[in-house]
């Protein structure tokens, strides 16, 4: 399949450009600052640098591509003000969903994210309703960044109401990848009860996003999905429910868990509808110390 990839040049985007590559298909990388991927070179992908606040480009970069990843977006609400964050990514998402209906593309993968619900930036306190969290949990986002990322899944449900385009919205956890284990999952491995996390200890390798997001791309799936995609443990390595119990007490319902250290969000949607099947772990990376691995 001809892929355009969004964001080509971020953490998550850079990783689906590979894992696209290794799969097979031929890959149009996309970013707003220049290229990162070598040019011309046997595996690498085409680039093209867009402004995809510019709908006039958004559409040029889409003509022809059978699917389209959308990882592109400011990710999150610290990075620039609150109505940068917003304008940026609703603008970009309505112009790639709208490019992509009108040039007949088949699927559209939209990188969403888990804290739809709410989770991760509330100005006043938020906890979930229960465990492992789902796509019934309600969403209750009082940020910005994650109020355009609800706002990208409502648009990918307008879209599949008034076309033939076929959307899976994809909500990963805590993107990590072999140089961020130490820093962000050492301190958690240690001490898992130092903080409350806001998703209950869920995490996601990077490797392991990168191949639900091919496993999304080949989908056949009709419509619009929601899917969470986490790893498979949770990032202290501890039961999950004592965990819970020892941060939040009684008020978080906790539902079934297919293992002990479940990851705090559930893959079960993912696994059935896409046969994802993470296999990292941060167990891959650091000791039971949280130390980095010789």
């Amino acid at each position: 399949m001809r892929v355009v990839v969004t964001g080509g040049n971020g953490k998550v985007g850079g990783g689906a450009v590979r894992a696209l590559i290794a799969a097979g298909h031929d890959v149009l990388a996309s970013d707003l600052q220049p290229g990162v991927h070598e040019r011309g070179l046997p595996g690498e992908p085409a680039y093209w640098q867009a402004e995809l606040s510019d709908a006039g480009s958004v559409h040029a970069l889409v003509r022809g591509a059978d699917a389209v990843v959308h990882a592109a977006a400011i990710p999150d609400p610290l990075q620039a003000p609150p109505h940068v964050v917003f304008q940026n990514n609703v603008v970009a998402t309505f112009n790639v969903v709208e490019a992509c209906v009108r040039s007949e593309v088949v699927r559209l993968v939209y990188i969403s994210s888990e804290s739809v619900i709410g989770s991760f930036f509330p100005e006043r306190p938020f906890v979930a309703d229960y465990a492992p969290i789902d796509e019934d949990h309600p969403v209750r986002p009082q940020d910005p960044y994650a109020l355009s990322k609800h706002f990208g899944e409502q648009l990918c449900d307008a879209a599949v109401a008034r076309s033939d385009l076929a959307c899976l919205s994809l909500r990963p956890s805590w993107v990590q990848h072999a140089g961020t284990y130490a820093r962000n999952l050492g301190p958690l491995v240690r001490d898992p009860t130092s903080e409350a996390s806001p998703s209950f200890w869920s995490y996601v390798d990077l490797d392991d996003l990168s191949d639900a997001i091919v496993l999304a791309v080949g989908s056949d799936l009709p419509g619009h999905e929601v899917v969470y995609v986490t790893a498979a443990d949770n990032a202290g390595g501890r039961p999950l429910r004592e965990l819970i119990r020892a941060v939040h007490g009684e008020v978080v319902e906790i539902r079934h868990l297919d293992r002990e250290d479940a990851s705090g969000t559930s893959i079960a949607k993912a696994r059935r509808l896409l046969g994802y099947a993470p296999t990292r772990s941060w167990r891959d990376h650091l000791d039971d110390e949280g130390r980095p691995r010789a």
